[in-house]
């Protein structure tokens, strides 16, 4: 009876311990490509497929509504630096986003952890622990 018990116990703390290594959830770059709305505010993202020179890194922008920018602000311009411009990279479940200042041509790297991303949701937590959450547009 001390043998099945001490087995049952073993069993059961190798188990606690595979699951609680459980693998890192991993998320597609495709999946990411549109436009987002942060929710409960005008701030958009989008994520598109036009890669740098590097081929790494994919361009985004980001802009609010609410402070009186909008995406043909972002779009009509020579210079992907400035103006909400930014590169990206998703692996596995890093975020990468490298921001484009416009003067000197500095680039300001943040990295995000998705926490879930389909068809129609996306939120990632930053270095804060702060959750962003964002619904995909359709039709803008």
């Amino acid at each position: 009876m001390k043998k099945s018990i001490l087995r049952i116990a073993l069993v059961a703390m190798v188990g606690a311990v595979v699951a609680s290594c459980g693998m890192e959830p991993t998320f597609q770059e495709n999946d990411l490509l549109g436009l987002w709305q942060e929710d409960d505010t005008e701030a958009f993202v989008r994520f598109t497929s036009e890669k740098d020179s590097t081929g790494v890194y994919k361009f985004g922008y980001e802009w609010d509504e609410g402070d009186g920018v909008f995406e043909s602000d972002r779009t009509n311009i020579d210079s992907k630096y400035g103006n909400g411009w930014f590169k990206w990279q998703l692996v596995k479940a890093d975020l990468t986003e490298i921001h484009l200042m416009e003067y000197g041509g500095a680039e300001l790297p943040k990295v995000y952890t998705v926490t879930k991303l389909t068809d129609t949701e996306l939120q990632y937590m930053d270095d804060f622990k702060v959750t962003h959450s964002f619904r995909k547009v359709v039709g803008k």
